[in-house]
């Protein structure tokens, strides 16, 4: 049997080396907003020729239009999003880029106010928050003990908090804003690191009533019955992420992307830090069988 606990403060090492270099990019480089939450006008249109993202940049400056991200993939279709923008602004704009370029099609056009952007922003927070409580209350109750639901609270919070802190490193050298799907992605993966854990800690406790043994051994013991499950689970779903990051469409590449780095931090804190916390939270409380 593997004593994956006597690494245990490698664990902890590796954790918080993510926590730091997260929360550093956090304070200093912040997050990159969408217009999902600060407003601003979303236009995504196809021209009919292959236009160089150097050359529609340098002609929207030309014009004088200010655009805070301007996005494609394969030179026909963009997406830009900017400050609000009026129609009787757009449609001279949309005159020029067609005299310059030759005609667009466009696929969506709309503009969220400040004030919607800031209701979003408020219904996020609640959404993350009450999740995490409504978890925590759950495992509480199905493993008749808080500090097994605070174990396993613990770990999805650095899950979470980690993925913030790769989003803001992304921001800040490829650009990349945070919208409603990352949102998605993050609750995504507060429930994928949960899910594990309480697998693993199902088994620790049934090793513990079962054996009568000390809590270091059955949590040894149910890290080895389960973690061929738990690396297989995750490799089904990597894989196919994988392939979406590669050949899906640039609209959900960093919504693919986030959820790929959550189930890899689900799947790592799960056996790897929910239980040493879990033995760590034994000695400080003395956790009962």
């Amino acid at each position: 049997m593997i004593n994956f606990l006597r690494l245990k403060w490698v664990y902890f090492s590796v954790s918080a080396a993510l926590l730091v270099l997260s929360a550093y990019s956090l304070f200093f480089n912040r997050l990159k907003p969408s217009i999902d939450f600060t407003g601003g006008s979303f236009w995504e249109f196809r021209f009919s020729q292959e236009v160089t993202k150097e050359d529609l940049t340098a002609f929207f400056n030309d014009y004088g239009f200010a655009f805070n991200q301007l996005k494609s993939n394969d030179g026909f279709l963009y997406v830009v999003s900017a400050p609000p923008l009026e129609q009787s602004d757009k449609q001279p704009l949309q005159l020029a880029i067609e005299e310059k370029f030759g005609q667009i099609q466009e696929h969506r056009f709309e503009t969220l106010g400040p004030n919607v952007g800031k209701e979003l922003l408020f219904k996020t927070v609640t959404a993350v928050c009450s999740t995490t409580i409504l978890i925590l209350f759950y495992l509480a109750w199905r493993l008749k003990n808080l500090l097994y639901g605070l174990g396993a609270i613990l770990g999805m919070l650095h899950d979470s908090f980690i993925l913030l802190g790769v989003f803001s490193w992304l921001g800040k050298f490829w650009g990349v804003q945070i919208d409603t799907l990352f949102v998605t992605a993050v609750l995504t993966t507060l429930s994928f690191s949960v899910h594990d854990t309480v697998v693993i800690y199902n088994s620790v406790q049934e090793e513990v009533k079962k054996s009568g043994g000390s809590l270091i051994d059955s949590i040894n013991f149910a890290l080895n019955r389960t973690i061929i499950r738990s690396i297989n689970n995750s490799l089904t779903i990597i894989f196919m992420l994988l392939a979406l990051v590669l050949l899906g469409g640039g609209t959900i590449r960093w919504f693919v992307v986030a959820l790929l780095v959550g189930t890899i931090l689900g799947t790592y804190s799960s056996t790897f830090l929910a239980t040493p916390l879990l033995l760590e939270l034994n000695k400080i409380f003395k956790l009962k069988k």
